[in-house]
């Protein structure tokens, strides 16, 4: 029928249990949405059909930091939710990673004020950083199969007291703009 009936009757498996829970822990990667901004709006377009997150086993959004095991953070963060932030990410359970979508996030965008966090990575161990204002949603799926790939290889660098260190990892854009149909032209009648 399967499987099944190709294995021999009395057949072993053998593998290593190391690879097993990596495939695991890959294969079942939790986000938890923390979106302020635009940025939220092209990571709710990752759940749709037309980029589906669900493929790469992470279309489980949760919105309890006590089931999830990745944050994304999307958009900007005030001074007054970063204790907030900074009180999710505590209770999220071991091992646990970072995505800094956009550029708000990641180095505070275009608010450069005084009630605008400077970039999440002073408060945060962050491991991917997503570029772009805002960053599409195939920009966020990279960085979700960067970790994927980084949980696979079991490459997750600790420090001596055997904590995990964040990755800072800074994608690329993997896209190119198209040309506008029409040449702008400013100021000519």
């Amino acid at each position: 029928m399967g499987l099944e009936a190709s294995l021999p009757v009395d057949g072993v498996l053998t593998t290593n249990l190391n690879r097993v829970v990596n495939w695991a822990r890959r294969s079942s990667i939790w986000p938890m949405p923390f979106a302020t901004a635009c940025c939220g709006i092209e990571l709710m377009a990752t759940a749709c059909s037309r980029f589906d997150l669900a493929r790469f086993g992470a279309e489980v959004m949760r919105f309890s930091p006590r089931q999830a095991d990745l944050l994304i953070m999307a958009g900007r963060v005030s001074v007054k939710t970063l204790p907030v932030l900074q009180r999710v990410y505590a209770q999220m359970a071991e091992p646990k990673w970072v995505i800094s979508m956009g550029a708000c996030a990641s180095t505070g965008g275009v608010f450069d004020t005084y009630a605008v966090v400077q970039g999440i990575d002073q408060y945060l161990p962050v491991d991917v950083y997503v570029p772009g204002c805002p960053p599409r949603p195939e920009m966020l799926i990279e960085g979700i199969m960067t970790i994927q790939r980084i949980i696979d290889e079991d490459n997750i660098p600790r420090d001596p007291s055997g904590l995990r260190r964040p990755l800072n990892i800074a994608l690329s854009p993997n896209y190119q703009p198209r040309d506008q149909p029409l040449p702008v032209t400013i100021g000519v009648t």
